[in-house]
């Protein structure tokens, strides 16, 4: 297993090079450069053009590139044009606000799915079945940022069960029992928002795989030699299927990377992916192919996790 844990290694190393050329370049395209909007539009251009020149934004884009990522691998990811401050520490300071969202809503997501997927499979054709399999269907066609919406309209702004904005209380002191509390409490909706859409995929996957275990010989064969059916369900039939969802879980940090851009926006969730658009938005390179290039490196690990937890959980299977 070693060995093939090293092969993958090995092999995201040219695709997180190739990713990191294609974000410099996509991230250069966009309109403008990271002096754009940033200057009194009143000022000398040559003082203009002598600033590009002191940034480096005027040569190739080559050179540029080689100069950003020889300090990125250093950790370096130089410096935000609009907050004034190194983009990795600016990060720093969202990031742990992201992953305690998606902690929190992966164990929302299995504790949801599970028992549904469970409960749809064992008893497919029933009235239970029909309504879990209704509800994953909503889910497939409900896209996550209208679903967030109305969520924050009745629970935050109708209700007013769950705040509207923002990760914590104001005056709470770090460290507290009343900061950590309060930090749970205003990532519970964001959190819950997301899980309820990203289980429908799961659900869907554990029902398939328990209705399709329950067919096979194994399965007749223990019921012919008179094994009890809690004892069929519990060893053979649920075990066997719940195989391919452990697989699933670097997939599932994928698909939060992706969730959480949107949620954060929505919900005014200081972390990541809000500091993502509000960057796009002001044009803040720096910081956005920063976030691009960490994405799209967590979504390549999540994949080598997936790989990693499949072939450990199943020792019949062997990634080449």
């Amino acid at each position: 297993m070693w060995r093939t844990v090293l092969r993958r290694i090995v092999i995201m190393i040219p695709q997180i090079i190739l990713l990191s050329v294609l974000v410099f370049i996509m991230a250069k395209a966009m309109p403008g450069d990271a002096l754009t909007g940033l200057l009194d539009p009143s000022i000398d251009p040559a003082a203009l053009d002598a600033q590009r020149e002191k940034l480096g934004l005027n040569n190739p884009w080559y050179v540029q590139y080689w100069d950003w990522i020889t300090k990125a691998v250093q950790g370096d990811f130089g410096q935000s044009f609009r907050f004034k401050m190194p983009v990795s520490e600016l990060i720093g300071e969202r990031m742990m606000n992201t992953v305690w969202l998606s902690i929190v809503t992966l164990i929302l997501t299995y504790l949801i799915a599970i028992p549904l997927g469970i409960t749809s499979g064992r008893y497919n054709d029933t009235w239970a079945d029909r309504f879990i399999t209704g509800y994953t269907y909503i889910g497939f066609a409900a896209p996550l940022f209208i679903f967030a919406l109305l969520m924050l309209w009745v629970f935050g702004f109708h209700f007013g069960w769950f705040p509207t904005g923002g990760s914590v209380a104001p005056g709470l002191v770090p460290g507290t029992f009343q900061h950590f509390m309060s930090k749970l409490y205003h990532l519970l909706l964001p959190a819950i928002s997301m899980a309820l859409i990203a289980t429908v995929s799961t659900v869907q996957y554990l029902r398939s795989e328990i209705i399709d275990t329950k067919q096979r010989d194994f399965i007749i064969t223990a019921r012919a030699k008179g094994a009890s059916e809690s004892r069929v369900y519990n060893r053979h039939i649920l075990r066997n299927s719940l195989l391919p969802i452990a697989a699933f879980f670097g997939y599932e940090i994928t698909g939060l990377i992706g969730g959480s851009v949107f949620i954060e926006s929505i919900f005014s969730y200081p972390g990541m992916g809000y500091l993502f658009l509000n960057s796009i938005a002001l044009r803040d390179f720096s910081v956005v192919t920063a976030l691009v290039l960490l994405y799209g490196v967590a979504s390549i690990i999540g994949a080598l996790i997936s790989d990693i937890v499949l072939s450990i959980v199943d020792p019949r299977i062997r990634i080449k």
